[in-house]
C-alpha cells in the first residue's frame, strides 16, 4: 500500500467522523510512515460495527461516544458528540453519556476489587453505599442504558459487572446479536483510541 492510499484511507476516516484533516497523533504518524495495513483495517472495522443492524446510528455513536469519554480522548469525544446529535440524540442523552461512565469508573473498580477477593467475607457483606440513581429512570431508556454500561464494563474488564449488565440488559428486551454488537463498537473505538 503507497502513501496515497494510507493519506486517502486516513482522510476517509477522518471525514467519516468530522475529525479536521489537520489532525495527528504519534501511533498516527507512526502507522502512515510505514504505509500500515492496519490502517485500512481500523477505517473499515470502524465503519462496519457503527453501522450494525441491531443498534440505531444514535445509539451506536453514544455507545461509541462512552468509550472515547472512558479513554478520555477528546478528539473523538467531540466527533461522536456530533454525530449523536445529528442522529437525534438529545443534550440530555450526551450529558447521561459523560454520567453512565463516570459512574461505571467508579462501578467497575468497587466490583472488580469485590471479584478479586471473592474469599474475603467481609469486603462482599459490606454494602457498597455508592449512589447510583441516575441508573433508576435514565433520558435514553434503562436498556440502552444498562447497554452502555455492559459496554463500559467490558472495556475496563470488569466480570462481575458485565455478567451484571448483561442479564439486566436482557431482562430489558436485548437479544445476543445486539449485546454482540456493541461490545464491537467498544472495542472498535478502544482501538481507535489508541491511533487517534
Amino acid at each position: 500500500m503507497d502513501s496515497a492510499i494510507t493519506n486517502e484511507t486516513v482522510a476517509s476516516l477522518f471525514e467519516d467522523l468530522g475529525i479536521d484533516a489537520s489532525y495527528t497523533s504519534a501511533s498516527l504518524h507512526s502507522l502512515a510512515k510505514v504505509n500500515s495495513k492496519y490502517l485500512r483495517d481500523l477505517k473499515l472495522n470502524v465503519s462496519t460495527t457503527l453501522g450494525s443492524g441491531n443498534l440505531s446510528r444514535k445509539e451506536a455513536y453514544l455507545v461509541a461516544l462512552s468509550v472515547a469519554v472512558n479513554e478520555k480522548n477528546n478528539v473523538l469525544i467531540a466527533a461522536f458528540e456530533t454525530k449523536a446529535r445529528s442522529e437525534g440524540a438529545s443534550d440530555e442523552e450526551i450529558a447521561e453519556t459523560h454520567a453512565c461512565v463516570s459512574l461505571m469508573s467508579a462501578n467497575n473498580i468497587f466490583y472488580r476489587f469485590r471479584h478479586f477477593m471473592h474469599l474475603a467475607e467481609y469486603y462482599n457483606r459490606q454494602p457498597a453505599g455508592l449512589r447510583m440513581s441516575i441508573m433508576m429512570n435514565p433520558t435514553m431508556g434503562k436498556g440502552m442504558f444498562e447497554l452502555m454500561s455492559l459496554v463500559l464494563s467490558a472495556v475496563n474488564g470488569c466480570e462481575r459487572c458485565v455478567t451484571s449488565h448483561e442479564n439486566s440488559v436482557k431482562e430489558h428486551g436485548a437479544d445476543e446479536p445486539r449485546v454482540h454488537d456493541a461490545i464491537r463498537i467498544g472495542a472498535v473505538i478502544k482501538s481507535l483510541c489508541v491511533v487517534i
